[in-house]
């Protein structure tokens, strides 16, 4: 039996108006059950995307339509967030989840030519195209989390999340405490200010102690020293998409990591913060196709 399973959202009662319901699905990949949306044309290229930490596929929302058009795109819930099974405790890390998630397109039988990943997702496709599981045309990180915490937070950090993970009763009370003044708090910390709808999802995701559980277990077994060492082998097209007012991950970090890359740009998006695509979809929508579109005008064959 899974961890607090009677404390996990419900996809009758909890997803019964989820953002693009009818999209979503269910699958059984690398011995559990996710939640997967995909929206656009079958026979279109696929475009994978990877939430953050105590996220879901509503983090999604907006970007998801405003690049079905060009794309086949596909969303899941990672593993102890949303709707979909929970990672047990020995496969509970940035390799653990990154193997996950490529056994999960396999299953699918999607070979994404765009990768886009928001915070910690961003470091598990990272991590995922380094180990040869996934080779996207072109990775985005949003605000991604691609590096390790500075100083002393580095050790302070994973260290407070595993006590906190490791106490059966911190989710419960987490859950019991997210009304929504706490949540709408706990959003402008990341320096973003989102609508009552995606205030409310939050909410809901974080009044349950298993999504909660979730969230804190990845954190506890997040180990980026690994990833920020092998960072130079990325040999993919990578656009780290930043906004300027991000107040969980400094967008002086996209800079630092632009320069040890061997293809990377920043794009600053000035005035949004950490979810910076739930705020300004169609802008963050509208830089993603435009790397796409160079990226492949630079690869056609010049004509003679």
């Amino acid at each position: 039996m899974t961890r607090m399973s009677e404390d996990r959202p419900d996809w009758e009662r909890d997803g019964r108006d989820w953002p693009h319901r009818d999209a979503s699905r269910f699958v059984e990949a690398s011995g559990l059950r996710w939640h997967v949306q995909a929206m656009g044309p079958a026979d279109a290229p696929v475009l994978l995307l990877v939430h953050g930490t105590g996220a879901a596929t509503h983090s999604w929302r907006g970007l998801m339509p405003a690049l079905a058009g060009r794309f086949r795109v596909i969303a899941p819930d990672l593993p102890g967030h949303g709707f979909t099974d929970p990672l047990p405790a020995g496969r509970l890390s940035l390799p653990g989840m990154a193997s996950a998630l490529a056994d999960l397109t396999t299953q699918l039988d999607v070979r994404p030519v765009v990768a886009v990943g928001h915070s910690a997702g961003a470091a598990i496709l990272a991590r995922t195209c380094l180990d040869a599981r996934l080779s996207p045309r072109l990775l985005v990180a949003l605000n991604g989390a691609l590096k390790p915490f500075p100083g002393l937070a580095s050790i302070l950090f994973p260290s407070m999340a595993r006590m906190l993970f490791l106490n059966r009763m911190t989710p419960k009370i987490f859950a019991w405490t997210a009304d929504r003044a706490a949540v709408q708090r706990l959003i402008q910390g990341t320096g973003s200010r989102i609508d009552p709808v995606g205030l409310d999802l939050y909410r809901r995701l974080f009044r349950k102690p298993a999504h909660v559980a979730g969230a804190l277990g990845m954190m506890a077994n997040w180990n980026l020293d690994a990833l920020d060492r092998a960072l130079p082998r990325l040999g993919v097209r990578t656009l780290l998409v930043v906004g300027s007012d991000d107040k969980a991950v400094a967008p002086d970090t996209a800079f630092a990591v632009r320069d040890r890359l061997p293809d990377a740009r920043v794009e600053l998006m000035r005035g949004l913060g950490h979810l910076a695509h739930e705020e300004a979809p169609e802008r963050v929508a509208a830089a993603i196709l435009a790397e796409f579109d160079a990226l492949t005008a630079a690869e056609a064959p010049r004509s003679t």
